[in-house]
């Protein structure tokens, strides 16, 4: 019998301890406070919150209230117990929250952007998307209408608008020629994707054959450029693209005028 009175003694210290805090404990946001002198009482309502814990946080849906008074001993107020509860976890990284006549435990509203992923999407590009990069990756600096000189075929906006968001091209300048065409080449994340240390990296013809990239009755005058250009710099016969060329070119915001 002492030894029962002894065993009852010591869970009701635990629970005092844990659920209400020593006096000495200053941290009241990590303690549950009962409302009851009863010790007796106070020992079942403890055990019934962990229960009610338990449930509500192997459950992959909201528990009712109702499904909880199923589980837990006679007696218990679950609204009660639950509202005590909501209170204790109020403060912390998960909250308890009240869906209608359930609870389940959410992710604190301010800490939400800790469980945000960005996936990236992949998506295969077009054999005209390849083929004018290539022409861009061997003839750069190069026109829109060089472009399509090269390949027979004209270039759609929304070919050149796909690569230029993939961030492997970009507008390098204008040409120095009349109606100043824009010029475009590769970026430094053309040579990290493809494994480049420079332009120069690019594979020449007879890589491309050994490849199987390239048909190996080519025309006898067929030829393919190197480039020996630094993708940074402007050659001789490029101007840089000013303002109101980022403007034109919907890559700048237009400046309002003066009130």
């Amino acid at each position: 019998m002492t030894d029962g009175m002894d065993e009852m003694g010591n869970g009701i210290e635990a629970v005092d301890e844990f659920y209400e805090g020593a006096e000495d404990n200053t941290d009241t946001d990590n303690v549950v406070t009962l409302e009851t002198d009863n010790p007796a009482k106070k020992l079942m309502e403890a055990e019934a919150m962990r229960m009610a814990e338990a449930l509500v946080f192997a459950s992959s849906e909201p528990v009712s209230e109702k499904a909880l008074a199923d589980r837990l001993p006679d007696g218990v107020d679950v609204a009660a117990l639950m509202a005590e509860l909501q209170e204790f976890y109020e403060k912390r990284g998960v909250n308890l929250v009240r869906i209608d006549n359930s609870w389940a435990f959410r992710t604190a509203g301010d800490l939400g952007f800790l469980m945000q992923r960005e996936e990236v999407q992949k998506r295969k590009l077009s054999r005209a998307a390849l083929e004018v990069l290539a022409i861009i990756a061997y003839h750069q600096p190069i026109t829109r209408a060089e472009m399509e000189e090269i390949r027979g075929v004209e270039t759609s906006k929304g070919t050149l608008d796909v690569l230029l968001e993939t961030g492997w091209i970009k507008m390098r300048g204008r040409r120095k020629t009349p109606g100043r065409p824009v010029t475009y080449g590769t970026t430094i994340e053309f040579l990290d994707h493809f494994g480049l240390s420079e332009i120069r990296d690019l594979p020449g013809m007879e890589e491309l054959k050994g490849a199987g990239l390239l048909s190996t009755r080519m025309p006898s005058n067929f030829s393919m450029p190197m480039p020996n250009i630094d993708p940074e710099e402007l050659t001789e016969d490029e101007d840089e693209l000013t303002d109101i060329d980022l403007e034109e070119l919907g890559l700048l915001t237009p400046k309002g005028g003066d009130d």
